[in-house]
């Protein structure tokens, strides 16, 4: 289903959807006291959650246990799933059929910026060598894994645990290493070299899922009215940051959770897993599981598609949750324009009826912004709204 082998081809963009606050952010004299305060305390330590698992506790650390009201709520969970869209990407290849794929497209983002996409040309056997080099790397001694230990957002390698160790107030189930990948040339070589072949297949993996975000940011840039070149440099250009998870098996998932409710800060987002454990918020506030089907990958619009669409498309609220029989795998290929691009609205889409309600901003002002940030303490996105669009037209 997914299509056949490709050979030779080879983004951290989250906010958190919490009320911002704006106090440090739009000073930038306190912005930069605070980046020197977190520089100056440097504290690499931390215990991974795989090492936590490995002690075979009955019960999660205290520090991992969330308020009542921030735990996953299965009454507030729709589990009939399978209204969730799932385009076909071969309508690509049939121009007779473009324009439906572009109506789909369109539906699926108007209604819940998120959709699973088959047929999309990448083997299933280059998505599961990448979910088996994360496996294999996760399963490495400790000491192997720290070496690119790190809470410094900007860092082009970070393995970390939970969502940033020194800001987080309460911890989530999750350990992760994160690398940039575009040009995978630049970046590839301060990649992990342990598992021997982690390089080779995270990296041909890497820069399909690059090729497949050129095609799909054209397609939904297509459903909103714009040409599919809009942009078409700065995307090209563009950061792509590869966040490989592992969620280990979690012996109390009901009070924890693997990452918090958050949207993602970017164009887009493509998701490749192992097994179910993604849940999607819609416009309703009420949570869907995404299923799991074999060799399909997860689209996600990103907070910078909010944007460039001056709010026709919502970037998607999402979360990780746990579960107790066994780990789950997770690679998020997260796109962006370039750090110091800025993003704005599409000049084609503001008019009196719909004026600009958005400010530009960029990657690199969103890192600094999570630099200093906890997820509970704001949102980078909240500070480039202008107003809230109280009617959003169809395109």
């Amino acid at each position: 289903m997914a299509g056949s082998p490709n050979r030779g081809v080879l983004c951290y963009f989250i906010t958190f959807t919490s009320m911002a606050s704006k106090k440090i952010f739009g000073n930038p004299k306190k912005l930069r006291r605070e980046k020197e305060r977190m520089e100056a305390k440097g504290d690499t330590s931390f215990t991974s959650v795989m090492a936590i698992t490995e002690t075979c506790q009955q019960n999660i650390p205290q520090q991992y246990v969330l308020p009542r009201s921030q735990r996953p709520n299965t009454t507030l969970v729709d589990q009939i799933s399978t209204s969730l869209p799932v385009i076909d990407l071969s309508m690509l290849d049939h121009p007779a059929h473009r324009s439906q794929l572009i109506l789909q497209v369109h539906t699926a983002c108007n209604q819940l910026g998120f959709f699973q996409v088959i047929n999309h040309g990448i083997s299933t056997m280059v998505m599961k060598g990448a979910l088996d080099s994360a496996e294999e790397f996760f399963d490495l001694p400790s000491d192997e894994k720290m070496c690119f230990a790190s809470a410094d957002v900007h860092k082009p390698v970070r393995y970390g645990t939970s969502m940033n160790h020194e800001l987080d107030q309460v911890f989530y189930w999750r350990d992760f290493i994160k690398h940039y990948a575009n040009p995978i040339s630049e970046w590839i070589d301060l990649w992990p070299s342990s598992p021997p072949t982690y390089k080779e297949k995270m990296g041909n993996y890497g820069m399909l899922m690059n090729l497949l975000q050129k095609k799909l940011i054209e397609v939904v840039l297509e459903s909103l009215g714009l040409n599919a070149n809009y942009l078409q440099d700065d995307i090209k250009e563009g950061s792509q940051v590869m966040a490989v998870n592992c969620y280990p098996s979690c012996p109390e998932p009901d009070l924890a959770l693997g990452m918090p409710p958050h949207t993602d800060y970017g164009t887009l987002t493509i998701l490749n897993q192992s097994h179910q454990g993604l849940e999607i918020m819609d416009h309703e506030k009420k949570w869907h599981p995404v299923p799991f089907i074999e060799g399909a990958l997860i689209v996600q619009l990103g907070d910078q598609f909010e944007v460039i669409s001056n709010g026709r498309y919502k970037s998607i609220p999402h979360r990780a949750v746990v579960n107790v029989q066994k780990k789950r795998f997770s690679i998020a290929s997260l796109h962006s324009m370039r750090l110091e691009k800025k993003v704005g609205p599409a000049p084609e889409l503001v008019d009196e009826q719909n004026p600009v309600a958005y400010k530009e901003g960029s990657f690199g002002e969103f890192l600094d912004y999570i630099s200093v940030k906890s997820p509970t303490e704001g949102k980078y996105m909240d500070i480039l709204k202008i107003h809230e669009r109280r009617n959003v037209g169809e395109v």
